[in-house]
């Protein structure tokens, strides 16, 4: 039986947690405290890039988003100032959500409201009165984990439509010998990357997914996760468990507050992760801090 996704976002709601007038929400959970212990994870000095590139060759089909259009609006041509002295200069025009991004927590509503119950009428042509990306505008950095699900099943990437449930997670946890707990920013991998990758079919990498069944908000909450990022587009599984319209994602934006990354790469780190058997780093993710903005382009970083 599926489960009513209103009744488990108003179980697990967040609203008042840290105040009436929170905007944060789960990234109050970064304690200073907890970034100086995740500082302590650094001992490589390796560095991991999980952003993709800006570019025209992104996953995006057109329609509600595009790739990012990049263009040159001087090249040095056609100049004439004093000593020889030239310059370069370029703008883009983009969806601020078209390749890794954060989802903030104006992003998402139902039943009139967002996050923390500010109505959602805050969200307006004008952009996001309350909770917009900006109020990150100190980063998202913490202590990362990564649980890798397609080598927990053993395939290079999980099918669209295929559910991720928290025994996954749990097995996946088991089987890397690591922990995840309050604070942490957690990062799966289902190998949707991968597949865009080699196929670099657009369509069918926005056609569907695998991700997170609603039964993992559950897990999510229980472990006082703070942000969550995945290769895949949306975070949960598509097409969806039942009929409701990205269920997960109303659960966890907008009851929970709970900021979302997407479309990360995340290849290179879980094969550095699975040859020295370390699963956890810091992570480093700002959000450009976009005013009234509801999602933010992001290039995080993996350190080890």
């Amino acid at each position: 039986m599926a489960q009513d996704f209103r009744e488990v976002g108003m179980r697990l709601s967040n609203w008042g947690r840290w105040g009436d007038e929170d905007e944060r929400g789960t990234i109050n959970l970064i304690t200073p405290e907890r970034l100086v212990e995740a500082a302590k994870l650094v001992r490589r000095g390796a560095i991991f890039d999980l952003g993709i590139p800006f570019d025209g060759n992104g996953p995006q089909p057109g329609g509600g988003r595009i790739n990012p259009v990049r263009l040159m609006s001087e090249t040095g041509a056609d100049q004439d100032y004093p000593g020889g002295f030239h310059y370069a200069d370029d703008y883009v025009f983009m969806p601020l959500q078209s390749a890794s991004q954060w989802d903030g927590l104006a992003h998402v509503h139902y039943d009139d409201h967002l996050y923390n119950g500010f109505p959602s009428s805050d969200v307006s042509p004008h952009g996001a009165k309350h909770c917009s990306i900006d109020k990150m505008a100190k980063g998202i950095v913490g202590r990362g984990v990564l649980l890798d699900i397609a080598r927990l099943k053993g395939v290079d990437w999980l099918q669209a439509g295929e559910v991720i449930t928290p025994d996954d997670l749990d097995a996946a946890a088991e089987r890397q010998g690591v922990t995840v707990g309050p604070g942490d920013i957690l990062l799966f991998r289902t190998g949707w990357r991968t597949k865009f990758v080699r196929e670099k079919d657009a369509n069918a990498f926005m056609a569907g997914e695998p991700g997170l069944g609603l039964a993992c908000a559950e897990w999510l909450h229980a472990h006082d996760v703070a942000a969550l990022g995945s290769d895949n587009w949306a975070i949960e599984v598509l097409p969806g468990e039942n009929d409701d319209v990205f269920a997960v994602h109303m659960v966890l934006i907008r009851d929970m507050g709970m900021t979302l990354g997407e479309i990360l790469d995340l290849d290179e780190l879980a094969a550095d992760c699975e040859a020295d058997g370390v699963w956890e780093f810091l992570l480093t993710a700002p959000p450009i801090k976009f005013t009234a903005a509801v999602g933010s382009p992001i290039n995080p970083l993996a350190i080890k």
